[in-house]
């Protein structure tokens, strides 16, 4: 009989673990995902997008729900956000703002990039579970792909134009050079990386002759040092 209770409670202890490394897991989803949402206020995200996570949100919670009933105000967070993905639906459409401004600082723009990173995995994972259509996935993801391709781009352009006003030309021209080669990755080029690739490559020429002239320069100098010293050496020693 004791092994049979033995057995019985031991069981017991294993669901129990079960459902709380399960409620864990999900509520590590709705931070990370809440987390997401409120960059998304500072990021031109669509309407779709938002509504994407909100329903990832809403399906943690109905999991916690169904694993453990008796979580704290679970049933007033499923209502909440089962009304904030209701209001979104009634603007789900796909449109993409015309919006775009880089962050101040360096350690922003990191940061800014790496949200956006995230969006495109959390998006990418929604899909493969089967909760977001292949359109909305292939709209939002190029989207948001451009958007990471906008900052890389702003931010080389940002730090070749430091290094141009520091008469650091090297290092401006591998920025710039730089962020060629990232808009070149793009098969389907749109009006901004047409535009912006005439704009680098109209820079790099410039910083290339400016090279190119301050090598000859420096030659000419060495040249013109060096032939001071050859006429120096041979020349007729004075008497005195």
């Amino acid at each position: 009989m004791a092994i049979i209770v033995n057995a019985v409670q031991q069981h017991r202890n294993k669901v129990e673990a079960e459902k709380r490394v399960e409620v864990a897991k999900q509520k590590n989803v709705i931070d990370e995902t809440e987390e997401i949402l409120l960059a998304a206020e500072h990021i031109p995200v669509s309407q779709q997008l938002k509504f994407i996570l909100q329903q990832r949100i809403l399906n943690a919670l109905k999991i916690i729900g169904q694993v453990n009933p008796g979580v704290m105000d679970i049933r007033s967070r499923i209502a909440n956000s089962t009304g904030k993905l209701k209001t979104l639906a009634e603007n789900k459409e796909s449109t993409f703002p015309d919006t775009f401004t880089l962050p101040s600082n360096d350690k922003q723009v990191v940061q800014y990039i790496k949200c956006v990173k995230k969006m495109r995995g959390l998006v990418r994972s929604e899909y493969t579970k089967g909760r977001v259509d292949s359109s909305a996935f292939m709209h939002e993801d190029k989207y948001l792909e451009r958007l990471q391709l906008r900052a890389n781009v702003e931010t080389l352009m940002r730090r070749a134009d430091t290094s141009m006003q520091a008469q650091q030309l090297g290092s401006a021209r591998q920025c710039i050079e730089k962020a060629i080669t990232a808009l070149d990755s793009q098969s389907q080029p749109d009006d901004y990386i047409i535009q912006r690739k005439l704009e680098l490559e109209g820079q790099l020429k410039k910083i290339q002759d400016n090279l190119r002239s301050a090598n000859t320069e420096d030659v000419l100098k060495r040249k013109e040092s060096e032939r001071n010293e050859l006429d120096e050496l041979f020349s007729e020693k004075k008497k005195w």
